[in-house]
């Protein structure tokens, strides 16, 4: 999982690994001191934004095909390029996507390629707390007062800053805008939870636990006649003329 900052150097990262391996296995140079590539049977990629309709395909859906090929069709010898997954569609939506296609490479033996995934959503991170051969890298940058300098390198371990508004503010943006960017971006973390050993994105809900010390409005209303009648109906091995006659006992214990 590779995060860091817009501009740094993610998706080029990505690219020249690519075409690195493309190189080594068709026995050309590769610009290294040393290289240990492992064969390939293939090189799949989802990198960049684009749409086709023409024939009726939105960015994201052109994103999701792109996707689902992948998952379809790699195999433990592929390599996986993945440039941001779920970016098309709302927060909530494409962070949900993008950590269960992460958890799905990594747990499917039928399709656990090595992955590179470079992401702004830095809850992926977290991925690492819980998975063994999931690890972190980000692309290093330097503050220096306001100004970002991107050291154009790889190093281990997370980020969780993507100075969106940094380069919005190479761009040209107004002062005004960013300012009140920087607000509503402090406002947003204030209320984002820290991770700790049990992320809270990984939680898997296995239905309402209930504390068993913790009466509720269940369990202080005692089962009443016409519940319990229910409950012992064996409705299999009724006639007809049977749920009849149980119906007209029941219809007499609600009138008492």
């Amino acid at each position: 999982v590779i995060t860091g900052p817009n501009m740094s150097g993610k998706s080029t990262y990505l690219r020249q690994t690519g075409l690195i391996v493309l190189m080594a296995q068709v026995g050309s140079f590769v610009p290294a001191k040393s290289a240990r590539l492992n064969i390939v049977d293939r090189i799949f990629t989802r990198v960049g934004a684009s749409d086709n309709l023409a024939s009726g395909e939105s960015t994201f859906m052109v994103e999701m095909l792109e996707a689902a090929n992948i998952l379809n069709n790699a195999t433990p010898n592929s390599l996986i390029l993945l440039d941001e997954i779920g970016r098309g569609t709302s927060t909530f939506d494409g962070l949900s996507i993008a950590w269960s296609i992460a958890e799905y490479l990594h747990n499917n033996p039928k399709v656990a390629a090595k992955t590179l995934f470079a992401t702004h959503y830095h809850e992926l991170t977290e991925l690492a707390i819980m998975y063994p051969r999931i690890k972190n890298y980000n692309v290093a940058v330097e503050e220096i007062g306001d100004h970002v300098v991107f050291l154009r390198k790889i190093i281990p371990g997370g980020t969780d800053n993507s100075y969106g508004i940094h380069v919005a503010g190479m761009a040209g943006l107004p002062n005004e805008v960013l300012e009140r960017a920087k607000e509503i971006l402090s406002n947003l973390e204030s209320n984002e939870l820290t991770p700790n050993k049990q992320p809270r994105l990984a939680k898997r809900q296995t239905g309402r636990q209930v504390d068993k010390n913790q009466l509720t409005i269940f369990d202080i209303i005692p089962e009443s006649k016409v519940e319990k009648e229910i409950n012992d109906i064996d409705v299999n091995k009724m006639t007809p003329l049977d749920a009849l006659n149980k119906l007209n006992q029941l219809k007499d214990l609600l009138k008492k």
